[in-house]
């Protein structure tokens, strides 16, 4: 609410400025009230910039600042210096002034929006982080995680934030695997494509495509390993075996899987759940079913109830890093004195 009436203000006072202005440059009637337009909207032209530019990493708008200043202070320079002979008269003295400082503040806002997006604090010595110090918020992605797409639902939420890192050789990996002539693979290469076209529309998020290569390594999950290493960033993953060798090598990880998998609802002993057997159980006579987020229900003795619903009572959970596994006896075998135990 205090946003709305700041910015009702502001057009109040640029249309106000426009219209006073007007009066005491022109003479015709209608020059108060044009004068009203054009300052009311150049009011709301700041604030649709101002609501671009939220969404505009802040070293991109320093950047962008930066050179338009410096633009502008060149074409000061040049007019003061070289031109000011050139452009006899007011009128063509303002209109090349006016050219100048428009072609070079252009000219430097660009550049500098562009060294904006390449500059990191990181590179000033400063603001280098110390051997011991943590993440600097930086998290590189791998292929897998990828095309895999929870990232992008999680990103939706906002608990992500800060730069995404996404190395040349894993978008590679990724056009090599849309381009695959597997259509199972070509789907999964393309959904992966999609997902970071997802993940770079998030105005919370910076996706940076950097060209860091090393071409003495030749596995991917060893590359990413290094890139973490060189840019103090932490690995987002669900691949089981890249998380083990890069929490050996004390790399940060962050793992899909055990995050969901923590986000799973709570399932005690002694509670009733009813599912529907899909399949058979490795051991005689057990069935097997799921529950709507995927995880195993292990029955004992419902080999029989294939394709039918039952109501089960949950015997044990058990918890690893690759998913949960839920084991239970079907209701009507559980012993009299089963509830009685748990609800001690």
């Amino acid at each position: 609410m205090g946003l709305l009436i700041l910015r009702i203000l502001l057009v109040a006072a640029t249309g106000a400025s426009g219209y006073f202005l007007a009066l005491q440059t022109f003479t015709f009637p209608e020059a108060g009230l044009l004068g009203l337009g054009i300052g009311g909207a150049i009011g709301l032209l700041v604030i649709l910039g101002e609501r671009s530019i939220r969404r505009v990493p802040l070293k991109v708008t320093i950047g962008g600042a930066i050179g338009l200043v410096l633009g502008l202070m060149l074409a000061n320079v040049l007019m003061n210096s070289f031109f000011s002979g050139i452009f006899e008269g007011l009128g063509i003295y303002f209109a090349g002034y006016f050219l100048i400082n428009c072609a070079l503040g252009y000219l430097g806002f660009l550049l500098g929006v562009r060294k904006g997006r390449e500059f990191e604090l990181t590179r000033l010595p400063w603001f280098s982080p110390k051997s011991g110090e943590g993440c600097n918020g930086h998290k590189v992605l791998d292929t897998s995680v990828i095309i895999d797409g929870r990232i992008a639902d999680i990103c939706d939420t906002g608990f992500m934030e800060g730069t995404f890192i996404i190395p040349q050789f894993i978008l590679q990996e990724l056009q090599h695997i849309a381009d695959s002539s597997d259509p199972l693979k070509r789907g999964r290469g393309r959904r992966g494509l999609d997902v970071l076209h997802r993940i770079q529309k998030q105005s919370n998020l910076e996706v940076k495509i950097v060209d860091q290569d090393y071409p003495k390594i030749q596995e991917v999950d060893a590359k990413l390993i290094a890139l973490a290493k060189e840019t103090s960033a932490k690995i987002v993953t669900n691949d089981f075996n890249l998380n083990k060798v890069a929490e050996l090598q004390g790399i940060p990880v962050l793992n899909i899987n055990q995050l969901f998998n923590a986000l799973k609802p709570v399932v005690l002993p002694g509670e009733v759940m009813n599912v529907k057997i899909l399949k058979e159980g490795k051991e005689p006579g057990q069935g097997v079913a799921y529950l709507d987020d995927g995880t195993m229900v292990v029955v004992d003795n419902a080999r029989r109830y294939m394709g039918k619903n039952v109501d089960v009572t949950v015997t044990s959970v058990l918890q690893t890093t690759a998913g949960r596994m839920i084991f239970t006896i079907l209701k009507e075998e559980a012993p009299e004195n089963f509830y009685q135990s748990f609800s001690h």
